[in-house]
């Protein structure tokens, strides 16, 4: 599956829009890496915690678009973007979405 962020892909011809796609996962944050986290955000420097919490949620909303995508019979994702907000306290969604399409 080919997956970029423009609109376009190069040296190829899109054959046909399938239409939107999209995956997400909504990750809560966990008591323990927060009282780390927290004693981080005193010292100062990267919260490491959150920080491989939101990489691994941004793979598997990108993994469930990919599906989506192979489920449409396409080939490929165009303009691929990530969205993010607070579905809770404490609960983030992350969302990737794109225009599944065929390319030649």
């Amino acid at each position: 599956m080919v997956i970029v962020t423009t609109e376009f892909v190069p040296g190829k011809e899109i054959l046909r829009s399938v239409g939107m796609v999209k995956g997400s996962t909504i990750r809560a944050r966990h008591l323990g890496k927060d009282i780390v986290a927290g004693l981080r955000g005193i010292v100062g420097g990267e919260i490491t915690e959150y920080t491989e919490m939101m990489a691994s949620a941004r793979e598997e909303a990108l993994k469930r678009m990919e599906a989506d995508a192979a489920e449409k019979g396409a080939n490929a994702v165009i303009g691929l973007r990530f969205g993010t907000s607070m579905v809770m306290q404490n609960a983030a969604e992350v969302i990737a979405y794109g225009t599944a399409v065929v390319l030649e």
